[in-house]
């Protein structure tokens, strides 16, 4: 039964179809004519983060780039009918029970989510909260574009909610647990069980180390210095000068911003140690057992390795994927898990890149679901109950 014009689910209503007309548009605007000024802070905030056409493409360029240079050193010289003996040894139900474990996990940052928010005293569903972490996953794995999936969930929990400072921060707040768990499970496990092993050596061959790690790093010194050149020659001009005292400033004034919002998370946050350290802890959890299934993998491709190099080479391997410099990390994680186990912990070639190979197919293939939230539309307002008593205010 439609409802009676000026009632609260009529505004509710109206307000849900201009959000699914500007969904038709493409990403949403980050500012409206009817929005509070608590609002207009955060979409401020928003819009910066978003770059002009000409700048996000060439950002995309330049990932691509880096992306493609990684995979081609990552797979040169390789022994593909030996990599594919490794991968047909795979039992397929280790790598569906590792998917399911990653699924599972998952869930739980949705879960984490959510906390923070309730924390908060965000009314946001907790099934809500889950579909939200499997778009922003989605867009994070697979679209190769400039607007990620963190930004894109501070948007639609900004959008809906009086307390928008609150509802951004509790993103990034979400990611920074994230970042600290894997430090945390990182460093203690060295400590505990790698600290002044011997590691295996490098090989003594000089081809063959310059062709194998320290290709990469002779190639970074090189371009280190083309950056030291680059900047020299910037500095005599004067249009340089000026274009570098611009950079300056645009980097300045949005680390101050940025440093300022830092601080406000924490004064929000630092009110409810309880909430924090059982997130920290739910974190800690869900990537021990995010861990644990890759473990199995490496177990079933006869990686020698025991459970406590995965536990310090995947947090690294993430942090480092997280960099954006590259597509999804694309050809960054699958090089650092190769490197770290074959170099460290005497894997072959093969099964270290079998196992870098099937974290991606299983992140592509965790992914899905937020694809299917997005053509769905299960991500639009109507499934909100953020501000539903407030539509009519």
């Amino acid at each position: 039964m439609p409802n009676a014009p000026g009632s609260k689910n009529s505004k509710f209503e109206i307000r849900n179809s201009k959000h699914v007309r500007s969904e038709a548009e493409g990403f949403p605007p980050l500012a409206s004519a009817g929005a509070t000024p608590a609002f207009a802070g955060v979409t401020s905030f928003l819009r910066k983060q978003e770059l002009s056409p000409r700048r996000r493409g060439a950002g995309l360029v330049l990932r691509a780039v880096v992306a493609v240079v990684a995979i081609v050193w990552v797979f040169r010289g390789q022994d593909w009918g030996q990599l594919g003996r490794v991968f047909a040894g795979l039992n397929l139900w280790y790598f569906v029970l590792s998917l399911a474990i990653y699924v599972a996990g998952q869930a739980l940052i949705g879960l984490r989510w959510w906390l923070l928010l309730r924390g908060q005293t965000i009314s946001i569903g907790l099934w809500t909260a889950v579909k939200l972490h499997f778009l922003g996953l989605f867009y994070n794995n697979l679209m190769p574009s400039s607007i990620g999936g963190d930004l894109l969930r501070a948007w639609y929990v900004a959008k809906h909610t009086d307390k928008k400072l609150q509802a951004v921060l509790s993103v990034f707040v979400d990611r920074g647990l994230g970042f600290s768990a894997m430090t945390l499970i990182a460093v203690f496990c060295y400590l505990i069980f790698l600290r002044g092993q011997q590691l295996r050596p490098a090989s003594p061959n000089l081809e063959s180390r310059i062709s194998n790690f320290e290709f990469p790093a002779i190639g970074g010194v090189w371009l280190l210095v083309g950056a030291i050149v680059f900047l020299s020659l910037l500095l005599l001009t004067r249009s340089g000068r000026a274009l570098l005292g611009k950079a300056w400033r645009y980097v300045y004034i949005n680390g101050t911003t940025l440093l300022n919002r830092s601080k406000d998370a924490i004064i929000i946050y630092c009110r409810m140690p309880l909430t924090i350290l059982a997130v920290l802890g739910l974190t800690i959890f869900l990537q021990i057992l995010v861990i644990t299934g890759f473990w199995l993998i490496g177990l079933n491709l006869k990686i020698a390795a025991g459970a406590r190099y995965y536990f310090v080479f995947f947090p690294i391997a993430w942090v480092f994927g997280a960099l954006p410099i590259s597509i999804a990390g694309i050809g960054l994680l699958e090089g650092g898990i190769r490197e770290m186990f074959t170099r460290f912990a005497g894997a072959s070639v093969e099964q270290a890149l079998a196992m870098a190979l099937c974290q991606r197919f299983i992140w592509v293939l965790a992914s899905l679901p937020g694809a299917v939230v997005h053509l769905t539309g299960a991500h639009l307002p109507k499934d909100f109950s953020i501000d539903y008593k407030q539509a009519g205010d």
